[in-house]
């Protein structure tokens, strides 16, 4: 009798935990990643030393930039960097493709080398970062780049991969009311293109990110956690010293879909491990809590 009762009281207080953060499924083991862009300046002239300070820094996770078959991943093979990573305790669930040959309409040969240098790494997810300025004119250029994410998603399923779009702020631009994020949403299957929102972009920009998650619930599962500086918005602060509202978004990370969070800084005050260890601990203790 005693066991029926602690475990309906236990199903009680989980059923309150659940109804005072929803979101606690998605937030698989408070897993923090890392978006190695942040350390740009330093990981292509030691890429054993920087992976070993991001795992000191708190991070499980990384989203790797810049792959291509001159430099594969920081220069190393894909099977020497899946070893390094895993040699720290890391995984890389994400990385950052620019697939410009295919963007531009000029095959898929380089796209599926991409494909193939992601999957060899163990990831889950295949994002495109950037449109060149050329292929985002006016709406027409949006509607025929979410065809091609469209082709590219097919591609990357094949591969057991989910293609995703990373944001800026550009995508925000409206013509006849319509923003390009608007036709990037509604012209993509969403069983092929996931969205991987930057959350300073969309502030910076002047939108809400609560209302893209009532807009289309489910669709971003990636987020990319980059805070702004409270004196200047153009530039990035450590998470939790800046002026993004994240504890409000992240108490709807259950409505937006989301999986995984990536710290992002592209500019730093102070040294930027100190900087990346600080953002790693507030995401994990305070809005994964």
């Amino acid at each position: 009798m005693s066991n029926r009762r602690t475990f309906i009281q236990q199903a009680g207080l989980l059923s309150a935990g659940l109804l005072i953060n929803p979101s606690v499924f998605l937030m698989k083991d408070k897993v923090v990643g890392l978006q190695l862009y942040s350390l740009r300046e330093y990981i292509f002239k030691d890429v054993k030393g920087i992976i070993a300070k991001v795992a000191a820094a708190g991070y499980k996770d990384t989203e790797t930039f810049g792959f291509d078959e001159k430099n594969q991943f920081f220069g190393l093979a894909p099977k020497d960097f899946l070893s390094l990573l895993k040699a720290n305790g890391l995984t890389s669930t994400s990385g950052h493709y620019n697939p410009n040959d295919f963007l531009y309409g000029k095959g898929t040969d380089q796209l599926k080398y991409m494909i193939d240098g992601s999957a060899a790494i163990n990831q889950q997810h295949f994002v495109i970062p950037y449109l060149n300025e050329d292929l985002r004119k006016n709406a027409d250029g949006y509607k025929a780049m979410a065809e091609k994410l469209n082709v590219a998603g097919e591609l990357c399923k094949k591969a057991n991969l989910q293609l995703a779009y990373h944001n800026h702020d550009f995508e925000f631009q409206k013509w006849d009311g319509v923003t390009g994020y608007d036709i990037l949403l509604k012209e993509t299957d969403k069983e092929l293109v996931d969205f991987e929102l930057d959350l300073y972009w969309v502030v910076r920009s002047g939108n809400d990110p609560l209302a893209l998650f009532k807009q289309q619930p489910g669709r971003f599962k990636l987020w990319h956690v980059k805070d702004m500086d409270k004196s200047n918005p153009k530039l990035n602060t450590e998470i939790g010293n800046g002026s993004v509202d994240f504890r409000k978004i992240f108490a709807a990370a259950k409505q937006a879909g989301a999986q995984h969070f990536f710290v992002e800084q592209e500019n730093f005050k102070i040294d930027p491990f100190e900087s990346i260890t600080t953002s790693s601990k507030y995401v994990k203790n305070i809005l994964l809590k």
